[in-house]
C-alpha cells in the first residue's frame, strides 16, 4: 500500500508549487506524523527538497486541469519509516468548502 494523493489535492499542492516558485522536478511533498495533538499525533505536510535513505517513495502523475487548460503534474510523496507504520493507506484530500479550507487525512488506521 501507499500514501496516496486526490487530484484536487494535487492541484492546490501544484498551486503552491507556483506561488512560491518551486521546482516540481526536485521538490517533494513530505508525510508525516508527530506526537502531539488531541488523539496524541498531529498530522505534517511539508514541500522539500530533502529525502532519506529510509524514506518511502511514491510517484503519481496528473492531469490538472484549470480553466480550459491542462497540464501534466508528476507528484513525489516521502514518508519516513516511523510514519509510514500509521499513514499506509491514507489518501489525502482538500477540501473548500463554507466551514473551511485545507488538506484531508482520510487515515483508515485512525482509532479517533
Amino acid at each position: 500500500m501507499s500514501v496516496t494523493v486526490t487530484e484536487l489535492a494535487a492541484r492546490e499542492i501544484q498551486t503552491i508549487m507556483n506561488q512560491q516558485d518551486l521546482d516540481a522536478e526536485k521538490v517533494c511533498l513530505r508525510v508525516g506524523v508527530k506526537g502531539g495533538g488531541c488523539s496524541g499525533f498531529s498530522y505534517i505536510l511539508d514541500l522539500t527538497e530533502t529525502k532519506r535513505e529510509t524514506d518511502e517513495i511514491w510517484e503519481f502523475d496528473y492531469e490538472i486541469k484549470n480553466n480550459e487548460e491542462a497540464n501534466d503534474f508528476n507528484l513525489r510523496v516521502i514518508c519516513d519509516p516511523k510514519s509510514y507504520l500509521y499513514l499506509n493507506g491514507t489518501e489525502i484530500d482538500f477540501k473548500d468548502e463554507m466551514m473551511g479550507r485545507g488538506f484531508v487525512f482520510n487515515n483508515p488506521n485512525a482509532t479517533s
